[in-house]
């Protein structure tokens, strides 16, 4: 059923996926041949190059410096961590698709994947090419490059790297599965071949119009080549825009690289990406939205766009009105159930709090948004549920207040706690995942969090994944460089077990994931959050008991005979329903 209902805009599949987000140079190395070399890494932050340099070595201890790291003097640990590449690469994405399969994922969100220097790659040096490293033959690649004119796509190659992309594609598409890549369109970077011929040739350069160019270099004038960048950073030269957004050369480029990795060498969408997730959205004017999503859907008519726009609910709604994006990365579902889950200030808010600011949330949009937005918790830009957890009492601020929690979330600060996560604060995790994998809107799941990984915000959040066939060591080193008692690093064999069952009853019952939502039971005494999700005559009833303690449920509607799909135990008329705390039931 991939089609689009007629009083929608929205893709119907997106309402039905589990997302899956992969930060590609920290999944999966499958193909060490490719590494990253030392030359690789020059143009991304920290500018001054390194005086030695290796790959890092993927199972080391997260905050303990290698040899090669204190070779390189008495830098911040942050340029250190910045410096660092483990070796992620497309193959590794390929290679764990059956893991992700097995896992129940059925769509894959990349982030950044296109020629850049650094980790992130958000400073991108094209559109158009997957970065080298990625792919099997960096050298060879470079060089068909060179050999191309980026204002003409005709004159465009498939790099070695391309082509694996489109492999990933199709692997993907085997398995049933949907898969998205990152869209930078505000900002290129420092190195990008726009960027570069502007630096070098000044007023002369064919992209003197593509950028903000405060002055140029002029002896006469006394002034030196200056220019603006995303919030002030230098690496990330920004792309002009005009009352219509961003301006018509870099405008008509990003038009062509978008109908490239939608519909490769013209052979049909089928061969190409399903979507995009837009990158600071909100830093790029309505007009060009409006232009780009109507070359989108004229690609894919069922093409999912989904952008990143962190701010209150009302400053969303614009972008989301059928004329722009899908959906968003809605991290104000996050925030909403921070507050309920895990905050025990005065931030807290009762089960009719949450359930209300859920549904403020739901009506907002047109019909059928709330059921594409990806309901996430952690992502590359937020510390990961676990350390979340961990530092729920540590008066860290509260998740909503994003300018401030963004920095007081990251492991450098004093106060954050980046211990491994402990079986309390992970049985909270998977109380949260019960709400995530049966409430509306489309679940994502950020890399590693399935398997109990932990750390602050970025760059914690950013460590290698991990994998049963790489021998770990116990992270013993504090951000400040002192130590503490080992936490030993490895998969929760039940947690992931616990992800893999809630994704799988998500998949496996259609009310879960198009159903109607009603709200049954909001009790603020005991902490208890009863909803209905029905769909075609299938009702299930989800109870969520966020109390310190065991709760009977008696509730009208909850009459006849039911089976608790996470445990299996079957519910007669009149026997007694009870949750045990901190826990949830599925009531089919």
């Amino acid at each position: 059923m991939n089609y689009t209902d007629p009083d929608e805009f929205v893709p119907r599949w997106a309402k039905t996926v589990v997302w899956y987000q992969v930060f590609p140079e920290r999944f999966r190395n499958g193909d060490p041949s490719n590494d990253p070399t030392v030359n690789d890494i020059l143009g991304a932050d920290p500018q001054q190059p390194p005086k030695e340099w290796q790959i890092h070595p993927w199972g080391s201890d997260w905050y303990e410096l290698q040899p090669y790291e204190k070779a390189n003097g008495e830098d911040a640990l942050w340029m250190h961590q910045l410096r660092r590449r483990y070796g992620g690469d497309l193959q590794g994405v390929i290679d764990k698709l059956d893991y992700l399969q097995d896992l129940g994922i059925t769509a894959i969100y990349m982030n950044p994947v296109f020629t850049s220097p650094s980790l992130h790659k958000y400073d991108g040096e094209s559109y158009h090419h997957i970065d080298p490293n990625f792919g099997p033959d960096p050298a060879g690649d470079r060089e068909l490059i060179k050999t191309e004119d980026p204002l003409d796509p005709e004159t465009w190659v498939w790099t070695s790297a391309d082509e694996l992309a489109l492999e990933l594609i199709e692997e993907a598409h085997k398995r049933d599965m949907r898969i998205i890549f990152d869209g930078v369109f505000n900002h290129l970077g420092y190195n990008s071949f726009a960027f570069k011929d502007v630096r070098e040739n000044q007023q002369d350069s064919p992209y003197k119009d593509w950028f903000i160019i405060h002055s140029w270099d002029d002896e006469e004038a006394g002034t030196e080549f200056d220019y603006a960048g995303w919030f002030g950073v230098k690496s990330l030269p920004e792309l002009k825009e005009d009352e219509n957004g961003i301006v018509e050369g870099p405008k008509n480029y990003i038009f062509n690289a978008t109908e490239r990795w939608m519909n490769p060498k013209g052979k049909g969408t089928e061969f190409g990406i399903d979507g995009w997730r837009l990158d600071v959205a909100y830093c790029v004017a309505h007009p060009f939205w409006k232009d780009w999503r109507t070359h989108v859907r004229s690609i894919n008519p069922e093409a999912y766009m989904t952008a990143e726009i962190i701010d209150k609910p009302e400053n969303v709604q614009p972008y989301l009105q059928g004329d722009e994006f899908d959906g968003e990365m809605n991290y104000n579902f996050a925030f909403a159930s921070a507050e309920f889950f895990f905050n025990e200030d005065e931030t807290r808010i009762t089960a009719s709090e949450y359930d209300q600011k859920l549904q403020d949330l739901r009506e907002l949009y047109p019909k059928g948004v709330a059921y594409v937005v990806q309901n996430l918790f952690g992502s590359h830009d937020a510390n990961r549920i676990g350390s979340h957890i961990v530092n729920r009492n540590n008066g860290i601020g509260n998740f909503r207040d994003w300018g401030q929690y963004f920095g007081a979330s990251k492991g450098e600060n004093p106060n954050y706690d980046t211990r491994k996560p402990q079986a309390d604060d992970i049985e909270l995790q998977k109380l949260f995942v019960i709400m995530q994998m049966t409430y509306v809107g489309a679940p994502m799941v950020y890399y590693g969090d399935e398997v109990g990984m932990w750390g602050g915000n970025d760059p914690d959040d950013r460590k290698p994944m991990i994998w049963d066939d790489i021998e770990y060591a116990d992270e013993v080193y504090n951000a400040d460089g002192s130590t503490h008692a080992p936490d030993k690093v490895e998969i929760n064999e039940d947690l992931f077990n616990h992800y893999k069952k809630l994704i799988h009853i998500r998949k496996d019952n259609p009310a879960l994931q198009l159903g109607s939502y009603r709200l049954v039971l909001a009790d603020d005494d005991n902490d208890i959050l009863i909803f209905e999700r029905a769909f075609e005559g299938e009702t299930i009833f989800v109870v969520i008991n966020n109390s310190d303690s065991e709760q009977v449920i008696d509730v009208e509607e909850v009459q006849g005979s039911y089976t608790d799909l996470l445990s299996g135990k079957t519910f007669s008329e009149g026997d007694e329903i009870s949750v045990p705390e901190k826990w949830g039931l599925i009531l089919k």
